[in-house]
């Protein structure tokens, strides 16, 4: 295949129901922006596509949680992923939102084409009815338990916890979201895109990239488990899927339509028309053709994505952008898979996440280490995990020890030995080998090794294969650090000058082709170097392509003469106490969001040792009152004979302050003191927990004495 001419790059637009967090970015976000950022720095023409899903049940259920309307919610959470996608350097050409206009009028146009083309199907079918609140239930209306891993919270179209597809009626013991009460069957009429009719096309494109009978992309270059997912569904069969829903929520179907009233298009439908829809806002912003983005040959369309969106990207989107007509398939579905939390599966509803808003209120300027984090664990291949000591560790012993360090130290010399100017060299002095009548200088050697590493470098990031790509960085500046540490210009400086002035001003080519490679994976950072070089920002337009050509033509990236700017670090250390705030804002979270202090699940075995450290004690509840913005908390005040405590413990949604006074407890009277929602916790309350989810408490027999040993 020729490359292109240009690339159609798209990022998953995520719900606008929540904040952003860690495994949003690591997923889907991290790796387009550097791959977008890389075609900049080639020289491509590209445009990177992105924007808040805002259609679907799931802005419903959470406006009704919230007693709002989902425009409200959607406005809010717009503006909240948008500022946080801008302040963590995700560079979207147009960051759009589905309830404009224009994407309406692109949906219902698709809807409208593919209707007029008897592309889709009518059927009725029996759907699940809510009858205390009146309305049939979309997928995400309702709950049960997934019939193939058991997990009791799965939704009507998929169970998060093992990835599977699911149909509502698949559900065991459906419950409606909205009343808590089982739903009942009635007989609903909606239009389908029959997909088994795509099955032969669909098989040839994925498997063997051809379309139409010609080369469309090479197969061999997409993810094993994205092609393996799509197979597993050709091979099950497809089945139809349907594209309208009974909502008041979302684009209507188009009025002229009989049998349009009371219908929505389901947000798999009318969602990845947003790509469409936002570049043609972002053509009119720029007076371009949008469509040569969309429907030229010699444009790629590439998706970054998650891989529970791998079906609907694969082979529901390409269904549709070929019945419409006219329209580019992927060339490739980058999927990754998920990144979990300290062990854990990511879950917004448990408080298990890291924000990406709160971690830039508590890591200001802190970008690049929490995009560095993320690009160094990237769930590429498998689910991989965010830990904070982890997070610690990467920024601590890789960007300050390493590269930080290398940078610094090429500058604090740099000024040292020659007032901040590159200095000139002889290039014919040899270090540490004879030179040879015909063969490069050391120097010249040393930049076309440069020049290799770098070409390796950029093959990663055009296989996406990211987190290689970053270690080829990272290895680039370890040769600078043993360049420094192999010559020791400290102590040569004076015997040898002429010497010492080759290996600074390859370190100086070093740094100065360092500020251009983090570009993708570090912006913020790259900016920075290029300041205290002294050279002009990055443009990203087509710098990569100058960097590399002046390498293989044996000319250097800064001029002997040019003058930089005194050394500053660029990396600061995190401190323990640092990571540890964070791990108790974890916890804290967790322990709100449960409504209770208690873990749910099985503990790992403990040992004698393990539990003789725990000191329990009897107490009684001498006062009680609920926690300011804290709906779940209550704060306790403990009589444990021998003094009081003061105790936070999430049972508010189980029992009023009055009714607990008098209450006698067991105490966990040696737990660290913790503060939650700034009240400092010191202990825990015990409680039981049966199966429907009521707590009690745990006491002594009747007379006990307050303060005694529970062993």
């Amino acid at each position: 295949m020729n490359p292109p001419s240009r690339y159609l790059v798209t990022s998953a637009l995520p719900y606008a129901n929540g904040p952003l967090h860690i495994g949003h970015l690591a997923g889907a976000y991290l790796p387009a922006d550097a791959f977008v950022r890389f075609l900049r720095l080639s020289g491509k023409d590209v445009v990177y596509i992105g924007g808040s899903d805002e259609h679907g049940a799931a802005i419903k259920i959470k406006a009704l949680k919230e007693g709002v309307t989902p425009q409200e919610i959607v406005d809010k959470y717009h503006a909240m992923i948008k500022k946080a996608f801008e302040e963590i350097g995700i560079s979207f050409d147009i960051y759009h939102r589905t309830t404009e206009k224009i994407h309406h009028e692109t949906s219902q146009d698709f809807f409208r084409t593919l209707y007029k083309s008897g592309a889709f199907t009518e059927l009725e079918t029996e759907q699940y009815f809510d009858e205390s609140a009146g309305q049939f239930l979309a997928d995400r209306f309702i709950i049960g338990t997934c019939p193939r891993c058991q997990h009791p919270e799965a939704y009507g179209d998929q169970c998060e916890n093992c990835g599977s597809t699911l149909s509502p009626t698949e559900l065991i013991s459906p419950k409606s979201t909205i009343s808590g009460n089982t739903p009942v069957l009635r007989t609903t009429k909606h239009w389908y895109l029959p997909l088994e009719e795509h099955e032969t096309w669909l098989r040839a494109y994925i498997t063997h990239g051809m379309l139409d009978g010609k080369e469309h992309h090479y197969p061999e270059e997409w993810k094993k488990h994205v092609i393996g997912q799509c197979k597993s569904w050709l091979d099950a069969g497809l089945q139809p899927r349907a594209i309208t829903r009974d909502l008041d929520w979302g684009v209507d179907v188009p009025p002229e339509i009989e049998g349009s009233e009371g219908k929505k298009l389901y947000v798999w439908m009318d969602a990845p028309i947003g790509y469409i829809s936002a570049t043609k806002e972002w053509a009119q912003q720029h007076k371009k053709d949008w469509e040569l983005y969309w429907k030229d040959e010699e444009t790629a369309l590439v998706h970054f994505i998650g891989k529970d969106n791998i079906v609907f990207h694969c082979l529901i989107f390409p269904v549709i952008l070929k019945s419409y007509g006219g329209f580019n398939l992927p060339v490739n579905v980058p999927a990754n898979q998920f990144v979990n939390l300290e062990g854990q599966k990511v879950s917004t509803s448990k408080g298990w996440a890291v924000w990406i808003h709160e971690y830039l209120k508590s890591f200001p300027d802190k970008q690049d280490e929490l995009r560095y984090y993320g690009f160094k664990i990237m769930p590429e291949l498998k689910d991989s995990d965010f830990t904070w000591k982890g997070y610690q560790d990467a920024v601590n012993n890789e960007l300050v020890n390493n590269l930080g360090n290398f940078i610094h130290r090429v500058l604090v010399l740099t000024n040292k030995y020659y007032n901040g100017v590159v200095p000139v060299i002889d290039e014919s002095i040899s270090i540490n080998a004879p030179l040879e009548l015909g063969l490069p200088t050391w120097h010249d050697s040393e930049l076309l090794d440069l020049f290799d590493r770098l070409h390796d470098y950029r093959t990663y990031i055009k296989d996406f294969d990211f987190r290689s790509a970053l270690k080829m960085l990272m290895e680039i500046s370890t040769t600078g650090n043993q360049l420094l540490q192999n010559n020791e210009p400290w102590k040569q400086e004076k015997t040898d000058p002429d010497e010492v002035k080759v290996v600074m001003n390859l370190g100086l080519q070093y740094v100065t082709a360092l500020s251009v490679a983090v570009r993708p994976f570090m912006p913020f950072t790259s900016d920075k170097i290029r300041e205290l070089l002294a050279l002009p920002p990055i443009k990203e337009k087509g710098e990569f392509v100058d960097l590399m050509d002046a390498l293989s033509e044996g000319k250097h990236l800064i001029a002997a003469g040019h003058k930089i700017k005194k050394a500053q670090h660029l990396f600061t250390k995190i401190t323990d106490e640092e990571i540890q705030l964070q791990m108790d804002a974890l916890m804290n979270s967790k322990v709100e969001a449960a409504g209770a202090e208690e873990i749910q699940h099985l503990k790992s075995i403990a040992t004698f040792d393990d539990f003789s450290k725990l000191d329990l004690r009897t107490g009684k509840i001498t006062a009680a009152e609920k926690v300011e913005k804290a709906d779940k908390l209550l704060k306790l005040t403990v009589d444990l004979g021998f003094e009081k405590r003061t105790v936070v413990s999430g049972i508010a949604g189980t029992y009023d302050p009055e009714s607990i006074v008098g209450q006698d407890i067991v105490l966990v009277a040696n737990l660290a003191p913790r503060k939650i929602k700034g009240v400092v916790s010191q202990g825990m309350v015990l409680l039981a927990e049966d199966k429907d989810g009521k707590l009690g408490f745990v006491s002594a027999p009747e007379g006990w004495a307050k303060g005694d040993v529970v062993r």
